[in-house]
């Protein structure tokens, strides 16, 4: 074969393997943290703190640096670290798991949805996305070979029951569920999880909880954990992570729990995705996990503030939208505007300095009329957006 033919064999067998990966737009997410830095824009796209961690982590990390916490670490998980977390879910997440067998350390909850997916779908299997949804999940079922199957929440983002009964077919899976919710901000219910956990039982369903803004919570509402339901433990694979509660985005350290027989197929999927996750980051969160409860409480109240920073900000510069029940984003409505969501969602970051995310990216259709902006910043950071906000001339 010829120097030419070798190439075009490449070319071609390249184009081949690739039309999985073609088949996915780039994160917009993503995408507008990379205009923020072009356009010098505050980033209120991407939802990651521009504020410290806790000193403790820090000191911690560090030590384990100096301490030669540097090679690898048990494939599933440091074991001090996989204690802690079954301590921790126990007295948090009223669940009891097994450390040695149950639980899964990974490379952040992207990895750990990725790992569970593939590790219980079959190719052609159903997978049920309500939406609207964090941007990854539709690409992730698609990945492991499944079906998304999209059921919507209603305009206050609550259930409805008959919509999601006709979700289930005799081909569905798994259910992939995010509360507190992004990108609404809506916190499940013991009721509405209660009705998710009797379909799950009805049609034999895994469901995959992704409860990363576990711990930030307004106005009395309270985490519950789907699997800690009667009988939903067995059933549920329940995905956390360090990145949101302790504001260690940039760490990658998250985890997944589940039954034995479940766990061992995720670790095996785990161990070729990643290996393991960094070392010296894992025994910097045993440290995180002993923080005390006042450590919640107080996130929770900073986050209240920011919440409301940004909700006044944008209600003056006439955004329609309500206070989110949990996590750190406000969604919005921009029907008033006159463009659609990407249309202002570039208005803003290239006219006012401001990044937001298109709301049509947590949907398989729709969202045109949405934006999603995240308050996990400093409150002058906040502020100083408003003011941005605030300045809105569309002529």
């Amino acid at each position: 074969m010829g120097a030419s033919s070798a190439v075009h064999a490449r070319e071609d067998l390249f184009s081949a393997h690739s039309s999985r990966a073609d088949h996915f737009t780039e994160s917009v997410i993503r995408e507008m943290t990379r205009l923020s830095l072009q356009y010098n824009a505050i980033n209120l796209a991407q939802g990651f703190p521009d504020f410290p961690c806790p000193a403790e982590l820090k000191t911690a990390a560090c030590e384990a640096v100096h301490e030669d916490i540097n090679q690898y670490a048990i494939t599933w998980g440091a074991r001090d670290l996989r204690e802690a977390l079954a301590q921790r879910v126990k007295e948090y997440n009223r669940m009891d798991f097994n450390p040695e067998s149950e639980i899964t350390v990974t490379c952040g909850s992207t990895e750990a949805m990725m790992a569970s997916m593939l590790a219980v779908i079959q190719p052609g299997d159903e997978v049920v996305v309500p939406e609207p949804f964090y941007e990854n999940y539709g690409p992730d079922a698609q990945i492991s070979g499944a079906v998304p199957r999209f059921v919507s929440l209603l305009d206050d983002f609550s259930i409805d029951e008959e919509a999601w009964k006709s979700g289930f077919t005799k081909k569905t899976r798994a259910i992939i569920l995010n509360t507190p919710n992004n990108p609404t901000g809506k916190v499940f219910s013991k009721k509405e999880l209660a009705f998710i956990a009797d379909l799950c039982a009805d049609h034999n369903v895994i469901a995959i909880t992704d409860e990363i803004y576990e711990h930030i919570l307004y106005d009395g509402n309270k985490h519950v954990s789907l699997g800690s339901l009667d009988g939903m433990q067995e059933r549920t694979i329940t995905i956390g992570s360090f990145s949101k509660t302790y504001s260690v985005t940039g760490w990658r350290v998250g985890y997944a729990l589940a039954i034995a027989g479940i766990t061992e197929r995720i670790r095996k999927i785990h161990d070729f995705l990643t290996v393991g996750a960094p070392a010296p980051l894992q025994r910097a969160c045993v440290n995180a996990l002993m923080l005390p409860e006042t450590y919640y409480r107080d996130l929770a109240i900073e986050y209240d503030r920011k919440r409301k920073i940004l909700f006044e900000g944008l209600r003056r510069a006439g955004f329609s939208c309500q206070l989110p029940e949990g996590a750190y984003y406000i969604f919005t409505d921009i029907s008033e505007f006159g463009m659609t969501d990407t249309e202002f969602a570039r208005f803003l970051v290239e006219k006012n300095g401001v990044a937001a995310v298109p709301g049509s990216s947590f949907y398989h259709s729709g969202g045109q009329t949405k934006l999603r902006f995240t308050f996990s910043k400093k409150d002058e950071t906040l502020r100083e957006a408003c003011r941005h906000l605030e300045h809105l001339d569309l002529s």
